[in-house]
């Protein structure tokens, strides 16, 4: 057996052509919605993941604004890059690149995000409101495997869903939204930790590795005919490692690829999150 692949790259094409229609509604109203980051320290992958984010913004015609926080500024460097995003009325959402170096406390400079500019959708409010089922920023790389789901028309409901790591921005998040209303999966979350993964994995119609180790997931850990997902990465010098090992593609019916899957479809939903504050602001 030889899986399909689920390419993101095709769905974020799909996410962008109608982010570019909303974006020129916006803009016929004089509005152009803005996405900010902010990057502390100077780690290559990091910089690099925000490169790509503002090569997308000038793709759909959105604003970008940046703030480096050099690693040996201080906490104080970091909160006053949020407070100036928070105060900037053309910053519609905006992010901190994660990780940050030791020393900074990302979870603090989160929460003093303004909830309304949240554009990863990581800020306790939002994480809230998906807690509740409420509408609201949703975390954009579980939000890009649920549109990649969506876009290959692949329907979840009852399904045996197996997320393989339990970490605030993938693995925890991703099990509500594949539980919630809408989707309606049977989902179970199995740490990393756990002796024998392959006991939950075996049996599970999709699978989706959310650990960041690589090729924690292996061929004899899927039945065959599963859907597969990586949303976990680890970098290896400057090769891209995903959770997935690229041979379980011999045994499953779907799977993501190393390059090209879940990536760029993380970049999308955070588009679509500024966007979307964006069009909230001016209603």
């Amino acid at each position: 057996m030889v899986a399909q692949l689920l390419e993101g790259a095709v769905v974020v094409e799909s996410v962008l052509n109608d982010l570019q229609k909303r974006i020129a509604a916006l803009k016929a109203k004089n509005i152009t919605p803005g996405l900010g980051t902010i990057l502390v320290g100077d780690d290559g992958a990091s910089a690099g993941y925000v490169r790509k984010k503002h090569e997308t913004c000038e793709q759909v015609g959105l604003r970008s604004f940046h703030i480096d926080v050099p690693s040996d500024a201080g906490q104080k460097a970091l909160l006053a890059a949020v407070e100036e995003f928070n105060s900037n009325d053309e910053v519609h959402g905006y992010l901190i690149q994660h990780p940050v170096p030791q020393g900074f406390d990302f979870n603090e400079a989160l929460a003093a995000i303004d909830p309304a500019k949240d554009a990863d959708g990581l800020h306790p409010m939002s994480l809230g409101k998906l807690v509740l089922q409420e509408e609201g920023p949703r975390p954009c790389t579980p939000a890009g495997i649920v549109a990649m789901f969506d876009y290959y028309d692949i329907d979840l409901t009852g399904k045996n869903v197996v997320v393989v790591g339990r970490g605030p921005t993938l693995g925890r998040p991703l099990a509500l939204m594949l539980a919630n209303r809408g989707v309606d999966a049977a989902v179970t979350v199995v740490h990393s930790r756990v002796p024998d993964i392959s006991a939950y994995t075996k049996q599970a119609d999709v699978v989706i590795g959310a650990v960041g180790k690589p090729s924690v997931i292996t061929p004899e850990m899927v039945k065959p005919g599963a859907i597969v997902v990586s949303g976990g990465i680890t970098w290896e010098g400057r090769k891209l490692l995903p959770d997935v090992d690229e041979s379980v593609g011999d045994v499953a019916g779907w799977i993501t690829p190393r390059l090209g899957g879940v990536g760029p479809t993380t970049v999308g939903m955070l588009l679509a999150n500024t966007v979307a504050a964006c069009e909230l602001k001016t209603l």
